[in-house]
């Protein structure tokens, strides 16, 4: 992009923190590298970028995300190769995604120079906090808000975009129970279900809170319109096998999100020869299924989770218990074989992994 600052600025930490965290028992989300990226948008142009100490920001309480909720971000994870090399996992596709969020949202693009190199940059220099043991990773989050100080509802002007990084385990630690919404929703068409917006998750907070409290873990939102088409699982894309299909729902009304793990599963589904199905889904079809003795799997796909086995739908009050997974074929080989390419075990045939 003309005018795109290329050069990174590093600033280092005078220690790092890394002996603050115990790797054999890694919680997600919990600690944070020595680094992080920053970037500023202003007067139309970006900024120097800057790798600098992980720390505090300091903001005006009139900045606009804090009130009006232009907030983005990503999900993205780096690994090391059986040759201690870090590896990205289909950064690209992250990036692109970013700015069809920046788009819907107003907010500028952000150059590639500044996501994928200042990303591949940031991991290099924290290569260190990258965990080895198998299911986990170094989780990265590249993030944009809007810091306009001014309190009245206009696009902004003025943005910052950061990637912070955390070393990661797994984001559930036992199959999940499943409550399906037949009164909230979480996207409409025409709305931004299919960005990765802070407002998407921020409204799913409440109904979440109150199926946990009915002893469940997630929730698989339904449409709006007849709360029988199903759209996402929790924060993650959602796939089931019946028969000897592999049904998920469409990404065409921009409800739902264009998962980078979703479009890894769906490629990886097809060259093992297995019919994928990308449409509406009706609950009703899920159910019919079961009880016909057709229901085999069901599962959610996300950077975070990557593929998050599901133990039990429950629908109007009917509890759907999925088998054992031990006797699962199509998620345990999807799970088998996108850690292998993760991990650079096996020959990356596709591209989807970027050496730092």
């Amino acid at each position: 992009m003309s005018g795109t600052p290329t050069k990174i600025n590093i600033k280092k930490v005078e220690k790092s923190r890394i002996g603050e965290v115990d790797f054999a028992n890694i919680q997600f989300g919990k600690k944070y590298s020595d680094h992080m990226l920053v970037a500023h948008y202003e007067n139309g142009a970006w900024l120097q970028p800057e790798i600098v100490p992980y720390g505090d920001l300091a903001l005006s309480p009139a900045t606009t995300f804090i009130h009006y909720g232009q907030s983005i971000f990503e999900g993205v994870k780096a690994y090391k190769n059986p040759q201690g090399e870090p590896i990205i996992f289909r950064p690209e596709e992250n990036w692109k995604r970013m700015n069809r969020s920046a788009h819907r949202m107003a907010m500028p693009d952000v150059p590639r120079e500044i996501f994928v190199e200042g990303m591949k940059a940031l991991v290099d220099l924290d290569r260190d906090w990258i965990p080895t043991s198998e299911d986990t990773a170094l989780y990265i989050r590249p993030f944009m808000f809007a810091t306009d100080e001014f309190i009245g509802v206009k696009p902004a002007e003025k943005f910052t975009f950061m990637i912070i990084t955390s070393p990661s385990g797994p984001y559930y630690s036992k199959p999940v129970s499943i409550y399906v919404s037949d009164s909230y929703v979480r996207a409409f068409p025409g709305g931004i279900g299919f960005t990765k917006a802070a407002g998407n998750y921020g409204m799913s907070m409440y109904p979440t809170q109150e199926v946990r409290k009915m002893g469940y873990d997630q929730i698989l939102w339904t449409d709006g319109f007849t709360h029988k088409k199903v759209q996402e699982i929790g924060t993650m894309n959602f796939f089931v096998v019946i028969g000897d299909k592999v049904l998920t729902p469409d990404i065409d009304h921009d409800t739902i999100l264009a998962g980078v793990t979703r479009d890894s599963v769906i490629t990886l589904l097809k060259e093992k020869g297995i019919t994928v199905e990308e449409r509406e889904i009706d609950i009703d079809e899920i159910m019919e299924a079961n009880e016909k003795g057709l229901l085999r799997e069901a599962f959610g796909t996300g950077t975070a989770a990557s593929i998050a086995p599901i133990a039990s739908l429950t629908y109007e009050n009917k509890t759907v218990n999925l088998p054992p997974m031990e006797t699962w074929a199509v998620a345990n080989a999807l799970k088998a074989t996108l850690s292998d390419i993760r991990y650079g075990r096996v020959a990356d045939t596709h591209g989807w992994t970027e050496k730092v």
